[in-house]
């Protein structure tokens, strides 16, 4: 330069910026939270009402509510404990099941289900052709066989046990003299326990297997009718906790109190 003037070049140097913390992953973490949220959302608003009230009874009192209204998996289905007030669910349910059964428009007169004081009965009728199972015989017909298996898979997703009785007409039983109505009726309940058990029935739920004969008619007034010739599955009611809980504690009650002779005794004097 003629005037002598310096040339000054700035270099700016770009260096890496400052530490930007973890504000992201809070905001990712919050992201992750709300859709888990939602898809339970969407599961619960798709599940059956026992579940709802499961759940909603876990929030309500985690200490043990849900346990009276909820569920237990068994497998993959979903099972409930049973009581009382259960049973008309359980009716429908069931009813539902059937209908998927081929013949069941055929069938539906003689399918039969009540709610009594034993719990959920199930009365499969026999026809005069036979409907259940061949006439005469504890050998279970293609209908008997296809509903049998709809109930045992709806049947042994319970908790509740099972019991199940034979039934048949006053007819005397024609063939062999030493096989009668008593060995046919249990011999077919007995049949339709070992068709249910293979296929869904667990083998601890059966409770018991009874043959009446003709001892319990379901038409008093029509003893040789055709549908007194039945099979009957009463789906038994579960004690709830605190049923059991009261029942103990009266059973305790009862054996700590003095029985009448002993009230009597204490008040009559000594004798020397």
């Amino acid at each position: 330069m003629s005037d002598g003037t310096p040339i000054i070049i700035k270099k700016k140097v770009s260096g890496h910026g400052g530490h930007h913390g973890g504000a992201w992953k809070v905001a990712y973490a919050d992201f992750v939270t709300a859709m888990m949220a939602l898809f339970i959302v969407l599961w619960l608003l798709n599940s059956s009402k026992q579940v709802q009230e499961a759940v909603g009874g876990y929030f309500k009192d985690p200490t043990g509510t849900s346990k009276k209204v909820g569920s237990n998996m068994v497998g993959s289905g979903e099972s409930f404990n049973l009581s009382k007030q259960d049973m008309p669910k359980l009716k429908e349910e069931l009813q539902k099941a059937i209908r998927r059964v081929t013949n069941f428009e055929k069938l539906k007169n003689q399918i039969e289900m009540t709610v009594t004081s034993e719990g959920l009965r199930i009365e499969l009728l026999e026809s005069e052709a036979g409907t259940f199972f061949q006439s005469g015989e504890a050998v279970p017909s293609s209908n008997g066989k296809e509903l049998l298996n709809a109930l045992a898979a709806e049947l042994g997703k319970l908790p509740n046990h099972i019991s199940i009785e034979g039934h048949t007409d006053s007819r005397p039983y024609s063939g062999n003299g030493n096989y009668t109505n008593w060995e046919l009726s249990a011999d077919r309940a007995n049949a339709a326990r070992r068709l249910m058990q293979a296929n869904g029935v667990r083998a601890d739920q059966v409770s018991q297997v009874r043959g009446y004969a003709d001892q319990r008619l379901r038409k008093t007034d029509a003893p040789e009718d055709a549908s007194n010739r039945r099979i009957s599955l009463i789906v038994q009611y579960l004690t709830k906790p605190d049923e059991e809980d009261s029942a103990e504690a009266e059973s305790s009650t009862r054996a700590n109190e003095p029985s009448h002779s002993e009230k009597k005794t204490s008040k009559e004097p000594k004798k020397h």
